[in-house]
């Protein structure tokens, strides 16, 4: 009895030291084909070898499960990459939203960054046919999967708000441009500049629309919610108070005027700032006040109206 109880440990014995053995060679097919730029049959062999090895608890397997949790995401990376190199864009985005995920599940973080960023590029590259034929529409929803994966792309985010802006939707596309203006100036102040020239042309192309449609209401409605998104955007502060003055609210132009003059960059936009509250004080007959505004004015295209103003209040 005794003698048969060893036997059966030590058969149990040999096929444990096989199952781990033909674990290890499931694993090592998967780095030949690793080696071997075979990234499709690389995947498989590691994917199945993860599960397979699941409840191992020896050490040399999970060293190897390890190890085969850092190559399954680079491998679909390379796999994306290929397709994205043939062309074949669908492909890649599969492979790559799936290297992305596969990263994020075993906290490779350095090839996920990679297989993001990637990911933007094909989608770059896809909506910019759209883009090129002014199907903005279409371009915008491409671009906005790209922009999730990478928002640091810069290019491909200013033609997404740009997409979004020329497509009707304006609210989107200053969403966009406001998370570029905010970027690290020390490193993306081209891009700053851009996204601020094209907040205040698509800005003043809204202004324009609903000044023609007598909506100045509309137009402190926008430049509230600008506000509520940056307390500190200049335009959305210089665009309210012009807003109160087409309304010939000019007690608003007065109580805001201060606040929206310091929130203004160069001196030029300050200038105008100070010409509509001392217009308002003039407007309620409060004449030193309107003088004393009107004298802020130092540059801009109402130097010459406040100079003719100061000199007529002054008679």
């Amino acid at each position: 009895m005794k003698k048969l109880f060893l036997a059966a440990v030590a058969l149990m014995t040999v096929c444990a030291v096989n199952a781990q053995n033909d674990l290890i060679q499931q694993f090592n097919d998967g780095v030949a084909a690793m080696q071997g730029k075979d990234f499709s049959t690389a995947v498989d062999l590691f994917d199945k070898f993860v599960d397979d090895a699941m409840d191992s608890e020896d050490p040399t397997v999970l060293n190897c499960v390890a190890t085969a949790k850092k190559y399954i995401p680079v491998g679909y990376l390379n796999l994306g990459l290929k397709a994205a190199g043939q062309k074949d864009y669908n492909a890649a985005v599969e492979n790559l939203n799936t290297a992305s995920e596969r990263a994020e599940l075993y906290g490779e973080t350095q090839t996920q960054t990679k297989a993001k960023a990637a990911l933007a590029k094909v989608y770059q590259v896809q909506g910019g046919e759209a883009f090129n034929n002014k199907d903005y529409a279409a371009a915008a929803a491409v671009f906005a999967k790209g922009y999730e994966a990478n928002p640091r792309n810069t290019d491909m985010a200013l033609n997404l708000a740009m997409s979004y802006c020329e497509s009707g939707e304006y609210e989107k596309g200053m969403d966009v441009y406001r998370n570029l203006a905010g970027m690290n100036p020390d490193r993306y102040k081209e891009v700053i500049d851009k996204a601020n020239e094209m907040m205040a042309l698509y800005t003043n192309n809204e202004v324009a629309k609903l000044q023609a449609a007598n909506d100045y209401d509309g137009i402190v409605s926008m430049t509230e919610t600008m506000l509520a998104a940056n307390p500190y955007d200049a335009l959305a502060h210089k665009v309210r108070l012009q807003a109160y003055n087409g309304m010939k609210n000019y007690d608003k132009v007065i109580e805001l005027g201060d606040e929206s003059a310091d929130a203004q960059v160069n001196e030029a936009d300050r200038s105008d700032i100070y010409f509509l509250v001392g217009a308002a004080y003039n407007v309620k007959e409060n004449k030193d006040k309107a003088v004393a505004y009107l004298k802020k004015v130092t540059s801009g295209s109402n130097l010459d109206a406040a100079q003719k103003s100061i000199a007529d209040l002054t008679k």
